[in-house]
């Protein structure tokens, strides 16, 4: 027996803490509820596996439907989702350098592995290793639409690059990625989706001209939980690469109610005074980039300061050994701590899932 297995069956309140706990009901549910909404429409779903880097979750997210395959953010995370039998994955970023790119190479020789392009050099370093490896590796010209971050102008610029890649021996243009994460949180939804279409714009102007000189666009990416709805409606995007959906977390519930909270986690208190309890968690166990964590249950409690292995929480009277559950406000950068994730129905652990990509970051 596993170290895993003989937590099967037990109350989650006897797990040695911290530990990431996953509601099933919860997770079920959300899974269902992103499905139903993308079963019968054109654009698809690709969930983005760095919002929980566990292949048995993103297997979970294609076998429930709506879904064309699994987007990531790191070469590292593709060779994880890979070795676990995912054999559609668009890495949506760059992958640069020539030891990059014969790995990105290599794994076309097993499943189907995009990328994303932003610069010439990029693109015929990527060729050469596709031409190496003996594949055809597919990619997708990434156009900044007013993040500011990765990406080309739209129009000429990304169009020209599109032919570039296009007449590279060993590569294949499939499309366009563009990614609307400046405007995917904005707490109006009114404003959110006039933004949302404002952004996309002159990408998808971008995707006709190309189409109207006689280049096939396959494929428009791009997307996220916070617009899912929005971006999906617009004609000539194809793919929407929403995660946090899957286990939610702080930041995201308040502009998308219509999914829960999946995850938290477990802590226990180890230092108790009148209104006040410390846990064994901090900034080690928590991603906070968007806020402190929130106590699950308990509006009264506030979580007053973190450290690196304890969290302040005023409002909390409980003695030392009572167990907390914390919603982290950024749940992304939460898995990325974690090796594993315990999911439990009923507070009776059902099962125990590896988070294979935690810490892989190149």
């Amino acid at each position: 027996m596993t170290d895993a297995e003989k937590w099967i069956g037990r109350d989650v309140n006897e797990l040695p803490t911290p530990a990431l706990l996953v509601d099933a009901d919860a997770l079920e549910a959300n899974l269902s509820e992103m499905a139903g909404f993308f079963a019968d429409r054109r654009c698809k779903l690709r969930p983005h596996f760095k919002s929980h880097k566990c292949v048995t979750l993103a297997r979970r997210q294609l076998a429930a439907g709506g879904a064309v395959g699994i987007t990531c953010a790191k070469l590292a995370e593709a060779e994880a989702l890979v070795a676990g039998g995912v054999s559609d994955v668009l890495i949506a970023n760059q992958v640069v350098g020539p030891a990059k790119a014969a790995r990105l190479a290599a794994l076309n020789r097993q499943a189907l592995v995009r990328c994303a392009v932003d610069d010439p050099g990029n693109v015929e370093d990527l060729a050469r290793a596709a031409r190496a490896a003996g594949v055809i590796l597919g990619v997708l010209v990434e156009v900044d639409i007013g993040m500011r971050r990765c990406g080309v102008p739209p129009g000429e610029p990304a169009m020209d690059l599109a032919r570039k890649v296009a007449a590279a021996a060993g590569l294949r243009f499939d499309g366009f990625q563009g990614y609307e994460g400046h405007v995917i949180t904005l707490p109006d939804p009114a404003e959110r989706a006039a933004r949302v279409a404002e952004a996309f714009a002159p990408l998808i102007k971008t995707r006709r001209a190309l189409e109207s000189a006689g280049m096939p666009v396959a494929i428009v990416s791009g997307g996220g939980t916070g617009t899912y709805d929005i971006t999906c409606e617009i004609d000539g995007v194809d793919e929407i690469q929403a995660g946090s959906y899957a286990l939610m977390d702080g930041y995201y519930r308040t502009i998308r109610p219509e999914f829960q909270v999946a995850r938290v986690v477990l802590a226990t208190i180890i230092s108790a005074r009148p209104h006040r309890a410390i846990v064994d968690v901090g900034v080690k166990g928590l991603g906070c980039e968007f806020g402190p964590p929130t106590v699950a249950g308990n509006d009264a409690a506030k979580v007053r300061s973190g450290a690196e292995e304890h969290t302040a929480i005023d409002g909390v009277d409980a003695r030392v050994g009572e167990k907390v559950r914390l919603i982290p406000s950024h749940g992304c950068t939460t898995n990325n701590l974690y090796r594993r994730m315990w999911i439990a129905r009923d507070d009776r652990i059902e099962a125990c899932w590896p988070i294979e990509a935690a810490g892989a970051m190149e």
